[in-house]
């Protein structure tokens, strides 16, 4: 049980990035973070005592005492557990259950990963703590696991955040943004890089865009091709078709449309991610941001718009 949770830690830390970071970032965490899940910080202590370089080159020694035919049920239960909240929708919420199901599957009598998979479908994670202690005879704490939970997301991007990681597309825009609220990321000068300084991810303003732009999903790693965000306004908020991904502007600061009605942004008012409601009048025109591919139903709205005065009025006539 220990080695695969340290497996599927190393996964996450893999990255260049986090490999530098994690000594400047384990002192501070561990103390707040004494908590019912102690297995995932085995890998921090670990992690202290290695120098970043060599990292991936001790890991085959670092898992040598481990039981192999343990660790591979437990990295097929990952992969299944993967599977099953795709094909559900629960895209989102892959990452916690491989967390809980890594940190509680010998605790508990977690045998049925359809049935375990199925309690995802409950979003708010007070209600799926209960539900879990209740099924599986657990003891999550809900506050800790909160506290270890948002710390693993900012330790790195979830690889399950993309539904498409070959192209740059409108609905990965939104899951971006929407992963940046809910990590909390500071609204900071950055592009989701974890600030040295801060010991967390940081985004500014067009910077948590231009972060989606430039950030490689195979490699973990951030690019830096792209500098500058280029944008065409294309009416106003109350002519935009309800799809995530959409820009939004007020004239000075950018957003994303996440869907059910709600934008996420940084500004330099708030201390992290924000998100409001898309009605809220601060809002004065919706945008295509240059280099995202938009659904059909957003070039057919442009077009609509863009029709000759006549031509709408003949449109109207049929109806």
């Amino acid at each position: 049980m220990k080695a695969a949770v340290i497996k599927f830690l190393i996964s996450l830390f893999a990255d260049e990035e986090n490999r530098k970071r994690i000594l400047l970032i384990t002192g501070s965490i561990l103390a707040g973070l004494l908590c019912m899940m102690i297995l995932p910080f085995i890998i921090l202590a670990e992690l202290h005592q290695t120098e970043p370089s060599e990292l991936l080159f001790e890991e085959d020694n670092f898992l040598s005492a481990v039981d192999t035919d343990k660790q591979n049920e437990m990295e097929s239960a990952c992969g299944t557990i993967a599977d099953m909240l795709i094909n559900k929708g629960l895209r989102n919420q892959i990452l916690k259950a491989q967390l809980i199901y890594l940190s509680y599957a010998e605790e508990g009598e977690i045998t049925d990963l359809n049935a375990y998979t199925d309690i995802f479908h409950l979003w708010d994670d007070s209600l799926l703590t209960d539900c879990l202690n209740s099924v599986y005879h657990l003891e999550i704490d809900k506050e800790e696991f909160q506290k270890t939970y948002l710390f693993v997301k900012n330790i790195t991007i979830d690889p399950y955040l993309f539904t498409d990681a070959g192209t740059k597309n409108s609905s990965d825009l939104a899951a971006w943004c929407r992963n940046a609220y809910e990590s909390n990321w500071l609204s900071e000068t950055g592009r989701g890089e974890i600030s040295p300084e801060k010991q967390w991810r940081t985004a500014d303003n067009v910077g948590l865009i231009l972060g989606y732009f430039n950030y490689l999903p195979e490699e973990k790693a951030f690019g830096t091709g792209i500098d500058t965000l280029v944008y065409t306004e294309q009416g106003t908020p109350d002519t935009m078709p309800d799809v995530p991904g959409i820009g939004m502007f007020t004239g000075s600061e950018f957003g994303v449309y996440g869907g059910s009605g709600q934008v996420f942004f940084s500004s330099a008012d708030g201390q992290t991610v924000q998100k409001i409601p898309v009605s809220d009048e601060r809002w004065v025109s919706w945008v295509t941001y240059e280099g995202i591919v938009y659904p059909q139903e957003v070039w057919e709205r442009i077009d609509e718009l863009n029709a000759p005065e006549e031509e709408t009025e003949l449109i109207n006539e049929g109806e």
